[in-house]
């Protein structure tokens, strides 16, 4: 495949019009990957929308009007839409049609960046991601660090990410870890409307979660005017700020990981970055980012610090760069003016994103794909070249 430098800003664009295009399915979303994950998936479709508004097209909002039609009444917002088939997979969830938790709300991002680019975005969508940070900031449990807390690793996106490792018995093994993730969907404590409030078995806030649910009640406040959950973001932001671990140059997470993998470096663990208002730690995120020693490479990003015991370049949550991840270092630095370190992570996500063919993750040093490939959030790149 061609370099980088040999692939213009019109050619990425349209490669990624052309994935987009390709997996967009008549019920009003783009499928990650249309074999391998056919359903709708929250995140996902979040940046599916913010890359349909770069791109100029309408179906930014009718993909997020989507993603936020499954909402519950008060607020909860499930992390998969079973709209193709709603009986799919009602004995895993013991509901039909959605999934029961919930993953990063980035609808507060993407509902500012269509306004920020012309796109009309119409006053139920507006609601309904006030409602849904709402009910992250209100009604979800809080761990005495003062964090949101998860109720199922996969709510953080990162699903099989080293910060886990000391919830899987006998240490991390995809065997293992697959049968604690299925237990952990059965210990969830759900309020009187059956959304997931709480999980006994499974005590932890994410500093990346915690990063997004702030940095998603801001943007939505760009649009819609500051309010109560505002204010709440406004006090989350500041026991975020309390997590920053210096010797390790991370934001550690909060609850029964704390002292162990929940300090693991990882690009999850640098989300924070995006709400921080303490310039040298932005310097440190901006330095690991590009030093190809930490977290630098060739095709973006790796997801784990280099030097952490396990890194991976190609495992799956294990070290690989990923799109959405890179997307969001992006913004945050362009955000705090680090425009050199910004324009190396663009440049290499996007040679990444092209040399693995619009994977969903890849080597971060030569780009080779893994997981589904092609799959539609690796069209960020289209914003970054």
């Amino acid at each position: 495949m061609e370099g980088p430098a040999e692939q213009s800003r019109s050619e990425v664009r349209e490669a990624a019009r052309a994935v987009l295009e390709a997996h967009w399915v008549p019920e009003g979303y783009a499928a990650p990957n249309p074999a391998t994950y056919p359903w709708q998936w929250l995140w996902d479709s979040c940046f599916h929308a913010v890359c349909w508004a770069g791109l100029g097209d309408d179906r930014a909002l009718t993909e997020l009007q989507t993603a936020l039609s499954v909402q519950s009444e008060d607020g909860f917002v499930p992390h998969m839409n079973y709209a193709r088939n709603p009986g799919a997979a009602v004995d895993l969830w013991g509901r039909e049609g959605a999934s029961s938790i919930t993953q990063p709300p980035m609808y507060g991002h993407a509902v500012a960046e269509l306004v920020r680019r012309g796109a009309y975005v119409d006053p139920e969508t507006v609601a309904r991601a006030e409602h849904g940070l709402r009910f992250l900031l209100f009604d979800r449990h809080r761990l005495p660090s003062g964090l949101v807390a998860l109720c199922h690793p996969w709510e953080s996106g990162a699903d099989d990410s080293p910060r886990w490792d000391d919830n899987c018995p006998g240490g991390f093994s995809l065997e293992a870890w697959r049968r604690t993730k299925n237990q952990l969907v059965m210990s969830i404590e759900r309020s009187s409307a059956r959304s997931p409030v709480a999980n006994p078995a499974f005590e932890s806030a994410s500093a990346g979660f915690n990063a997004l649910v702030v940095f998603n009640a801001w943007e939505l406040a760009a649009v819609a005017g500051r309010s109560e959950a505002t204010d709440r973001a406004d006090e989350l932001a500041g026991h975020l700020a309390a997590r920053w671990d210096g010797s390790l140059r991370t934001w550690a997470d909060a609850g029964a990981c704390e002292s162990g993998s929940g300090r693991a470096r990882t690009l999850d663990g640098l989300l924070p970055m995006l709400v921080s208002a303490e310039p040298e730690r932005i310097d440190a995120v901006a330095a690991d980012l590009v030093d190809s020693a930490a977290y630098g490479g060739g095709c973006g990003p790796a997801g784990v610090h280099r030097q952490e015991p396990g890194f991976d370049p190609r495992a799956y949550w294990r070290g690989p760069a990923w799109p959405q991840l890179s997307y969001l270092m992006w913004v945050g630095l362009r955000r705090h003016g680090r425009v050199e370190a910004a324009e190396a992570v663009a440049s290499t996500t996007v040679r990444g994103a092209m040399r693995s063919g619009f994977a969903e993750y890849w080597d971060p040093d030569n780009g080779a794909g893994g997981g589904a490939v092609p799959q539609s959030w690796a069209a960020l790149a289209a914003l970054m070249a």
